[in-house]
């Protein structure tokens, strides 16, 4: 298949997937979340596969969803933020929509049978967090950087692997504030696997996936499927719904509606600088909460 926003390799049994916007730090918009669900179904359908890596290229993993422009980009997916009275109804329809809505395509990482690992980088934050966490294992460079920026403005928790991944305590402080953390931080509070110096990682991938790759698809599939089936059972799907419903409520908030406005008029680049600002982190912070490499 041809890909337009993404990367399709397979080397033995290992196929790669790459997020493919290096020029705008891999942000998502129309086709990529439909193209990776068509990239792992098309990983599934190989019986010679037995593991995927999910990665982006140059500078980032991937800056969550792209808002520069008009948002023109977002019309695919049910209309264009700010540009219209808000229909709840529609929204609604759209974002719970398993054929249209970006989240039900992120979520093929985690119905994959096939093991997905996501070998983080650079920016990995809004949305671009969710594909990460989603995956089944996570590395990442001790100086990438996780976060969800929508946690302050025109956004909410969209998949709840933050919540599960972390447990009451650490959650509701990120959640509430927005803040975040290193890749060598998300180690150590347990939200990735492990976190090692960026020359490294490239290597410790490449040995996890392949060690993965040793045992047979079937038991791959039935460990996956034992272990994802009691997060299930804890009402990942009821939180991933009432997530998206609330996502749709802030990006239609007075202040929602003001960072588009901002980010259309202004350019990105001021609607962020007044999210991020106040805190001093993300592309408004000093070098040491970003990632090496990022100015």
């Amino acid at each position: 298949m041809s890909y337009e926003t993404i990367l399709y390799e397979k080397s033995g049994r290992i196929a790669t997937i790459t997020l493919n916007r290096p020029e705008k730090f891999n942000t998502i918009r129309p086709p990529m979340p439909e193209e990776l669900e068509k990239a792992l179904e098309e990983a599934n359908f190989d019986n010679e596969v037995r593991a995927i890596i999910l990665k982006g290229a140059g500078k980032a993993f991937c800056a969550g969803f792209d808002f520069s422009g008009d948002l023109e980009h977002f019309r695919d997916w049910g209309g264009q933020p700010g540009s219209e009275q808000w229909d709840p109804g529609r929204d609604i329809m759209m974002v719970t929509n398993p054929f249209k809505a970006p989240v039900a395509k992120f979520m093929s990482i985690w119905r994959s049978p096939k093991p997905v690992i996501a070998r983080v980088h650079g920016w990995c934050v809004g949305g671009g967090s969710d594909m990460a966490l989603l995956s089944d294992v996570i590395i990442a460079s001790e100086d990438a950087r996780f976060g969800t920026p929508y946690s302050r403005v025109w956004g909410a928790y969209l998949t709840g692997m933050w919540i599960y991944r972390l447990g009451l305590a650490r959650a509701k402080l990120l959640a509430l504030t927005g803040d975040s953390i290193s890749g060598k931080e998300a180690a150590q509070i347990g939200l990735i696997n492990k976190a090692v110096p960026v020359e490294r990682l490239e290597e410790e991938v490449q040995y996890w996936a392949e060690r993965i790759a040793r045992c047979p698809s079937t038991q791959l599939a039935a460990m996956k499927l034992i272990v994802n089936q009691a997060f299930d059972n804890m009402g990942l799907q009821s939180t991933q719904t009432l997530g998206v419903i609330l996502d749709g409520c802030m990006r239609n908030t007075p202040e929602g509606l003001e960072f588009v406005r901002k980010a259309k008029e202004e350019g990105v680049q001021a609607a962020i600088a007044d999210r991020d600002g106040p805190f001093g982190d993300y592309s408004m912070g000093t070098p040491e909460k970003k990632p090496h490499g990022v100015p």
